[in-house]
């Protein structure tokens, strides 16, 4: 009995997000400039290998508004150099890459890195594709034909405006309020872009000519030819680097959505495993001309709240989608380019974080400045470089930071100073015996290569003193450049007939120390506790 609740289930589950995916297939193909079998025949076969051989039994895969982005933008360039067939077949070649990329993560067991990327990197990047999107919907939702990269199309808006056909931004509108306004609760029944498609286009072609509006028109019917790869040898690290930007945006997107349904079913996936099947996916939907995708958030929670829990629940999905393609041809035509740019807008529009666009200002102005500035770079320069450069800034505040923390946690003192309070009694009065001439530096946290300037300026600053005493005991993690600035003060201490006693509890500093050579230089001592270490250093001056 519990065998046939998951049938229905996966059956209810797979033929829901199939009724969910078919408006956005046809739009993202139309967007993309692939056209809409393209989309059509990446939902089929990606959705179909994907859950066939990935790692989250409940998601449902295909083309996305972040993918499709980038690969309009591929398409756009190597159709504009190359023409028409050459370049849309190293377009797909891009993509068949892309999934190869995605295999080798997944072999290479990377799954558990690829979402740690900075929620700011991220936002700015998802943001500055959701308004790509918005843009590019602009020019079939005023009725006019308007290609070119962002900031072309920002720039001839006016012109579009001037010669906007009214019927056709009606009709956009149309399918955009429905989308909107279409409540929750039926979208179990019925989906709102699946309503939008049907009611705005029934309504646009009985009620108006049909030459009033531009319309998808004939559509090869059939299954898929199969396009053979074709690259450009000098173009090849432009493509590469597309295909990177695909293969880890698609990995990060379907991990994330695979995070989602674990979060609803209460299960765990598969993370290397789900790399491996996208990737499968996506290769063969590159081979049969399809766009390439990733896991749909959106779809994967429709079929989870259908009664999907298998990995059959993703194959009826796209079976059901084939099913459709095969006889697309003479429903799909008659389809204006407005209605589906009204339901892409809603997308775009969705996957815009609002949230955190309203909220970073209140958490950071650095915050605030590196999503905005990834954002901006994502729209207007280009993909791979708003990623890089993001990523790259991240780190550096990251690191910039810890160091300011590491450097407020160092602490020099002489038994002269007064405040001696997180001291244990006995190590108090060692250090009051001492004086001036004993020097007590305390570092805690693991020490990276920013600690390693404060550590020297620190040591500079300070008095003179005939014996150092560098507690590591709240270290647990020694960087390489900090080890060898600690290296570079016990030489220095040497050169000066000064004593170093270094404190380290754990492991991993006294290794790294050792493999140094650090206790080796003379005058240096390495000992396991601070009384052990102060009791040391003043023992010749008690004697």
């Amino acid at each position: 009995m519990r065998a046939l609740n998951h049938w229905r289930g996966d059956l209810s589950g797979g033929l829901t997000a199939a009724v969910v995916a078919l408006p956005l297939a046809l739009a993202f193909g139309v967007a993309s400039g692939a056209g809409p079998m393209a989309g059509l025949t990446g939902a089929i076969v990606l959705g179909l290998l994907a859950a066939l051989f990935g790692g989250t039994p409940t998601q449902v895969s295909g083309p996305t508004g972040p993918m499709t982005v980038i690969m309009t933008a591929v398409i756009t360039l190597l159709v504009g150099r190359y023409g028409q067939s050459s370049g849309l077949a190293m377009a797909f070649t891009v993509a068949l890459m892309a999934g190869g990329f995605q295999v080798v993560f997944g072999l290479m067991k990377l799954g558990q890195y690829i979402t740690m990327m900075p929620y700011t990197v991220i936002s700015g990047f998802m943001s500055g594709i959701g308004a790509i999107i918005v843009v590019l919907q602009l020019p079939p939702l005023l009725g006019v034909s308007l290609a070119g990269p962002i900031p072309t199309i920002l720039a001839r808006l006016p012109w579009a405006v001037a010669h906007l056909n009214p019927t056709a931004l009606a009709v956009g509108l149309a399918s955009f309020a429905l989308v909107v306004l279409y409540p929750k609760r039926w979208n179990f029944l019925l989906p709102a872009p699946l309503v939008a498609l049907a009611v705005v286009s029934g309504v646009s072609v009985l009620w108006l000519p049909s030459g009033a509006l531009p319309r998808l028109g004939a559509m090869p019917t059939g299954l898929p030819q199969l396009q053979w790869p074709q690259v450009g040898w000098g173009d090849l690290r432009t493509l590469a680097g597309f295909a990177l930007t695909l293969a880890v945006l698609g990995s990060i997107d379907s991990l994330l959505t695979s995070l989602v349904a674990d979060n609803i079913t209460r299960s765990h996936h598969d993370s290397d495993q789900e790399l491996i099947g996208q990737g499968i996916g996506n290769m063969a939907s590159a081979l049969l001309g399809g766009l390439p995708g990733a896991g749909a958030t959106m779809r994967t929670v429709t079929n989870v709240q259908a009664g999907g829990r298998t990995r059959l629940s993703g194959m009826v999905h796209a079976l059901v989608l084939l099913l459709i393609t095969l006889g697309a041809g003479s429903w799909a035509s008659p389809i204006p380019h407005a209605v589906l740019a009204g339901i892409l807008l809603k997308v775009g529009l969705e996957i815009i974080d609002w949230s955190f666009i309203v909220r970073a200002p209140l958490l950071s102005l650095r915050t605030t400045g590196l999503m905005w500035l990834v954002l901006l770079l994502t729209v207007f320069w280009d993909l791979i470089t708003a990623v890089v450069v993001g990523v790259f800034l991240a780190n550096i505040l990251t690191i910039k930071r810890q160091s300011e923390l590491q450097q407020q946690a160092m602490r020099a003192r002489s038994g002269g100073d007064g405040d001696h309070h997180d001291l244990n009694l006995e190590e108090q009065e060692l250090l009051r015996q001492a004086g001036d001439l004993l020097l007590l530096l305390q570092l805690s946290g693991p020490l990276s290569f920013g600690a390693s300037k404060y550590l020297t300026q620190l040591l500079s600053s300070s008095a003179s003193f005939h014996t150092l005493v560098l507690d590591l005991s709240e270290v647990p993690l020694l960087g390489v450049t900090a080890a060898l600035a600690i290296e570079t003060i016990c030489f220095d201490c040497r050169d000066q007939q000064r004593q170093v006693f270094i404190v380290t509890a754990t492991d991993q500093p006294r290794e790294r120390l050792h493999r140094l050579k650090v206790p080796a230089i003379s005058g240096v001592t390495l000992t396991k506790s601070r009384l052990e270490a102060l009791a040391a250093a003043i023992s010749p001056k008690v004697a």
